[in-house]
């Protein structure tokens, strides 16, 4: 038996990599995120490497790695795949023990997922026809407007008067938003506007309980995105301390518990 043993989650996702290294007694002591790339298996031994190198371990160290996530079967060092759907609960549970229904904004789809008060999943919908009220539709609008994806979140605070934009097609948001842009309205609002796509986009993919988590790279860079969600849902939202690593927790988390 490994003296000091670390578990580790790494989740593939289509746009980002994140692994995460937990101890025996489930605390996060290393981490790291990544663009994915073209090739998932380096960047999942990049990120390996990374987290480890955070935890100042070595591989020595680790009893069991689980991979989850889009390229989960791309990671050929890991012992186990878990979807990504069992490990965001697993992760989103860990922090808030209770019946949640959790929201998941990622880089190409979105997710609701629900558990009851012991977290079993009662149920879980996706959006996976297209790119609208994800990631990647943010990062696509802000490469319209010429605006770095990071100074989203800013911008949109700075918002007067929110510029509503009718169509939730990417490719028909672009028209629009340049139209907007056309009429002379101002970049804050239509950065707000395209927010509340973004939450409209979600809101009508299912119904959500009294305890709402979030997660996702979305909701890690852009806090704004979560109080505009709040306000239209009319109560907080619960937010893991890392919303991008719900996923990879989760997954570490399988590792403790299905190591032999």
């Amino acid at each position: 038996m490994k003296t000091n043993p670390l578990y580790v989650g790494i989740d593939v996702g289509a746009s980002r990599t994140k692994v995460a290294v937990i101890d025996s007694c489930k605390n996060l002591v290393g981490y790291a995120v990544e663009k994915s790339g073209t090739d998932f298996l380096a960047t999942a031994k990049k990120c390996f490497d990374l987290s480890l190198a955070a935890s100042k371990s070595s591989n020595n160290n680790v009893s069991r790695i689980i991979a989850t996530g889009y390229g989960r079967k791309n990671v050929s060092f890991s012992n186990e795949t878990k979807t990504e759907i069992s490990c965001h609960g697993k992760g989103s549970f860990h922090c808030f023990p209770r019946q949640i229904s959790i929201i998941d904004i990622g880089g190409q789809d979105n997710k609701i997922i629900k558990l009851d008060k012991d977290g079993r999943r009662l149920n879980f919908v996706m959006n996976r026809k297209c790119a609208a009220g994800t990631g990647a539709f943010l990062e696509e609008m802000s490469a319209r407007l010429d605006i770095p994806l990071e100074n989203m979140d800013i911008l949109a605070r700075q918002s007067v008067d929110t510029v509503e934009l009718g169509s939730y097609c990417t490719v028909f948001s672009a028209t629009e938003v340049l139209g907007k842009i056309r009429q002379g309205k101002n970049v804050p609002d239509i950065i707000k506007g395209l927010f509340l796509s973004v939450i409209k986009r979600v809101l009508e993919m299912d119904s959500l309980g009294d305890n709402v988590v979030m997660t996702g790279g979305v909701v890690a860079y852009n806090p704004f995105l979560v109080k505009m969600m709040e306000k239209i849902i009319g109560r907080k939202i619960l937010l893991p301390e890392y919303p991008q690593l719900t996923g990879a927790i989760g997954a570490a988390l399988y590792a403790i518990e299905t190591t032999p």
